[in-house]
């Protein structure tokens, strides 16, 4: 079963409001988590392509690069209002929303939770915290509703989307909001953009601090 999966992206100068790292630039930041997720969401073997729907030049330019992954723009409508549009232009009947915001993702642990969603016809992963959603599907094609936002968890239970019973460790729970967040993913390993921008970000503090050092 091959799925589209859509990943909305805010504008990165808007995104990661509460993600302050000394050091590092946040619109950098934001645009590094965005695109290595969307690019191990592209690479998953159960995904047939990716629709990123953001008005961020420098995520389409991003994604532009990114094999089977395109991006429509935001229509303006709000986060659930971008899922919405992505997944009216998706092509593939089982569909997907997905978080932008998970820097750890792996292309195996999206292809497990979508492996597990192809036994439902509506679910949806829990977030590390546990109210919050980081994946929801449909596998037929529906009237497409995600209820991303506070407490995401519960509404989209109520709307009948099944609970992915996945491993604790899956790098699909930790979307990430605050330094915490970040510093958690980290432990599970972040994205080739993330880590290299985190790793200029280290060296240029250091370099700073003990200038001899350089």
């Amino acid at each position: 079963m091959k799925w589209s999966v859509v990943i909305p992206v805010k504008t990165t100068a808007a995104g990661k409001s509460r993600l302050d790292l000394p050091g590092t630039d946040r619109p950098r930041l934001a645009l590094a988590i965005a695109l290595d997720t969307i690019d191990a969401a592209a690479k998953a073997a159960h995904v047939d392509e990716v629709i990123a729907v953001t008005s961020d030049a420098d995520v389409q330019a991003g994604v532009d690069l990114i094999p089977s992954a395109r991006w429509i723009a935001d229509p303006g409508m709000g986060l659930n209002g971008a899922v919405r549009a992505g997944l009216e232009r998706a092509e593939q009947a089982p569909r997907a929303a997905m978080l932008g915001d998970l820097p750890a993702l792996t292309s195996a642990d999206l292809d497990a939770a979508l492996d597990a969603a192809a036994h439902h016809e509506r679910a949806f992963v829990r977030d590390e915290e546990g109210h919050g959603s980081t994946l929801v599907t449909w596998r037929t094609p529906v009237t497409f509703e995600s209820h991303f936002g506070a407490d995401s968890a519960h509404h989209h239970s109520e709307a009948g989307h099944e609970p992915l019973d996945l491993v604790a460790a899956t790098s699909l729970r930790r979307d990430v909001d605050t330094y915490e967040q970040l510093t958690a993913a980290a432990e599970l390993g972040l994205g080739p953009r993330t880590t290299a921008l985190l790793k200029a970000s280290r060296q240029r503090t250091a370099d700073e601090e003990d200038p001899t050092a350089a």
